[in-house]
């Protein structure tokens, strides 16, 4: 399966990439990048990947969710993982991603108590 991100909103000021499919080495990477670039040029500081639709991460996805992290956190923003399960979760909780970004069980959680660094 490819990887399909859909925007979404949560009012006030959260934006939410709900991402299905597998985030691996090829085009899906560019797309979650592309994707976190236009919301950081709208200036959207708060940011939470839903990842609850993701069936694999490669060595290469987890290395663009660190990245994603890395910008966010450079533009004054926050990044807020949700959703991870299975096999996803493992991997990030494995390569230590839990440790620099805090994980949640749904988006809902996530976006409660959400302040932008």
């Amino acid at each position: 399966m490819i990887l399909t991100i859909t925007r979404k909103q949560i009012e006030p000021d959260i934006s939410v990439l709900e991402m299905q499919g597998k985030i691996c080495m090829g085009s899906a990477s560019q797309e979650v990048e592309w994707a976190l670039a236009d919301l950081l040029k709208q200036n959207r500081k708060k940011i939470i990947f839903d990842l609850s639709g993701i069936t694999m991460l490669d060595s290469t996805g987890v290395g663009i969710v660190v990245m994603c992290h890395a910008k966010v956190k450079k533009a004054g923003g926050s990044l807020r993982i949700a959703g991870p399960n299975g096999m996803v979760e493992e991997t990030l909780k494995m390569t230590s991603v839990d440790k620099i970004m805090p994980f949640f069980p749904t988006v809902m959680g996530a976006s409660e108590n959400f302040q932008a660094v």
